[in-house]
């Protein structure tokens, strides 16, 4: 198990915590398995919403222009033809979903993956507690600082222990995002340079993924 220290808001170490192997072993990394996570969380937020008129939904009369024969002309029905200018398009794109189904274990493991690359990066910090004196803006940007943050971060809070005050202090700085520990994606931890965790976060996320660990084993010992 990896040790790892935990730090208060001034970036002075308070204490450490062990880190699961099965979590953040380096073995853990899969990058193939991080470039489908990130491929299909992308794909999610797409809004779906080009689209494109059709030969019913064109402006334009539908009269036939002329007769069928005895013209000499090519034989034309509407003047809202695919083939006509300002006509209708063909095949067009309509409003649609990009969303598809992704399944739990992938993503699970992604998190594995993206959560051992940030402790092997060193870009990984625990500190004992979010809260600051006061919910203001100033002191949370001073305190990232001290831990060390110089371009973006993620600040991953317990979802029993968050308060208002840490919203309010965290949500006015530029490139820092506030999540729970219920809702942490890895697109979340690869799109941000730092994660910075409190101690009860880190603690019951490791917790929760070690469980899916050992169901994952004990079913593959089942199955064998």
């Amino acid at each position: 198990m990896a040790n790892v220290d935990v730090l208060n808001l001034n970036g002075e170490k308070v204490g450490s915590v062990e880190l699961a192997d099965a979590v953040f072993g380096p073995e853990q990394v899969n990058e193939a398995l991080l470039w489908e996570a990130v491929k299909h969380y992308r794909a999610s937020q797409r809004q779906g919403t080009a689209a494109t008129k059709n030969k019913k939904l064109v402006a334009g009369s539908g009269k036939k222009l002329w007769k069928q024969k005895g013209t000499g002309r090519a034989r034309v029905g509407s003047v809202r033809s695919p083939i006509w200018r300002h006509g209708g398009t063909v095949h067009g794109p309509q409003p649609r979903s990009y969303d598809y189904a992704f399944p739990r274990k992938k993503l699970l493991g992604a998190l594995r993956s993206a959560l051992a690359a940030k402790l092997a990066d060193g870009k990984l910090t625990v500190v004992d507690s979010l809260e600051a004196a006061e919910g203001k803006t100033k002191l949370y940007a001073q305190s990232l600082k001290k831990l060390g943050v110089t371009r973006t971060a993620l600040l991953v809070e317990n979802s029993r222990t968050l308060s208002i005050e840490l919203v309010k202090g965290a949500r006015n700085i530029e490139g820092v995002e506030l999540v729970l520990n219920n809702e942490v994606h890895p697109y979340d931890l690869l799109r941000y340079d730092r994660a910075i965790f409190s101690k009860a976060a880190i603690e019951q996320l490791v917790g929760d993924l070690k469980k899916t660990v050992s169901r994952r084993k004990a079913a593959e010992k089942e199955a064998a």
